[in-house]
């Protein structure tokens, strides 16, 4: 009876399971297998072992996606989520660099992303409260979108908690890396270049943590595209039931 449920709910989905990617595809018959609709030779999956294998995937997603972030050179090192100068400061940013203030201007970039890196782990708990409300419809849900539905799970349940949790700890991260006394420095050397204007105003606080939450759920969706579609990312027997061919 149970499977009978599952079926009428995935029924609808199978046009677009056949026209999906390679890889996602392989995804939906991973799951149909495992449910035991069309391969009566596998082990029927419960409602309770799927449920629970998203959670160890998202747990083991959030968990690795956080320690990449969190640690030195997480944000900075890592070129798809470094965070870069504000787009109005940039052109200053490059003269300041022709006329000798380089190292100014790359001290004030460090530091943002070190901001970030000290703020990044406040981001667990609310991956954690998020794991214990999902339902199996939200499990439902998840198997059947995307490779970065889960991820896109994360951002509409914790994005606006995360960003209201970070801010605080950018704030106080700024003061400890001296984010605001290097943009002094960077206002003082622009000052000092003939006809070169002025930096001016930028809301430090909404643009590092916009960044900083953005990569990490940029590391995230890369986590779950791992393990929906690597074998090795599979690292426990439930993840390699759910998830494997």
């Amino acid at each position: 009876m149970k499977h009978a449920r599952l079926l009428a709910l995935l029924l609808p989905t199978l046009p677009l399971i056949c026209s999906a990617a390679p890889s996602q595809a392989a995804f939906f018959d991973s799951l149909t297998k495992g449910l035991g609709i069309f391969d009566t030779q596998t082990s029927a999956l419960d409602d309770s072992t799927i449920a629970n294998g998203l959670k160890e995937a998202l747990s083991t997603g959030t968990t690795k996606a956080v320690t990449s972030v969190s640690q030195p050179n997480g944000y900075f090192k890592n070129q798809a989520i470094k965070i870069l100068l504000p787009e109005k400061i940039r052109t200053a940013a490059d003269l300041l660099g022709k006329f000798g203030f380089q190292k100014e201007v790359d001290d004030f970039v460090l530091s943002m992303n070190r901001a970030a890196e000290k703020a990044a782990p406040k981001a667990t708990e609310h991956f954690v409260s998020a794991l214990k409300e999902m339902t199996f419809d939200d499990a439902r849900k998840i198997l059947q979108g995307g490779n970065t539905s889960a991820t896109d799970y994360f951002k509409q349940k914790t994005g606006d908690k995360v960003f209201a949790s970070f801010k605080p700890v950018i704030a106080e991260s700024m003061k400890d890396v001296g984010v605001a006394q290097r943009y002094g420095k960077m206002t003082e050397s622009i000052s000092s270049i003939p006809f070169a204007g002025s930096l001016g105003a930028v809301d430090l606080d909404n643009y590092i943590t916009k960044k900083a939450v953005d990569g990490l759920f940029t590391m995230l969706g890369e986590e779950e595209k791992k393990i929906r579609t690597d074998p090795m990312a599979r690292g426990t027997e439930l993840l390699r039931k759910v998830f494997g061919r």
